[in-house]
């Protein structure tokens, strides 16, 4: 069971984790366990609320396939608990992050004051730069 948030959860069935061997070093250790964690959910057979999965499928992700199925890789532990539980967290942020509401921007146009200021700094840099140039009698 994965808790979204207070009324959303995903059951354990929706959510599928393998075992594979992880990359990079780690001498003999990494060679004969398999302590790192496909994680596989897919969004359209999923139990989340319409909004979240259509959220979800529009972000652009590249754990996120074109069928729409989330694939994490945790394999920044040594065990295979501490890379299930991280794979675990990092679904829940980004089925999160998909369904937080950004804030609208309104446009702003600068004031008079902002606008005489850089227009001044302009002629500033100007006379400095014409300063640098070689002197002519």
């Amino acid at each position: 069971m994965l808790r979204i948030s207070n009324s959303v959860e995903l059951a354990a069935h929706e959510i599928e984790i393998n075992q594979v061997r992880a990359q990079g070093p780690g001498g003999q250790n990494v060679n004969k366990v398999s302590s790192a964690v496909h994680l596989r959910f897919d969004i359209p057979a999923s139990s989340l609320p319409d909004f979240y999965k259509q959220r979800l499928i529009a972000l652009n992700d590249q754990r996120i396939t074109k069928d729409g199925v989330i694939i994490i890789k945790a394999q920044n532990h040594r065990t295979l608990e501490l890379n299930r539980e991280d794979a675990l967290a990092r679904l829940r942020e980004l089925i999160r992050h998909a369904i937080k509401q950004r804030k609208v921007r309104k446009p702003t146009k600068p004031t008079k004051g902002s606008q005489r200021r850089r227009l001044d700094r302009k002629v500033q840099k100007g006379q400095t730069k014409a300063l640098r140039r070689k002197v002519r009698y």
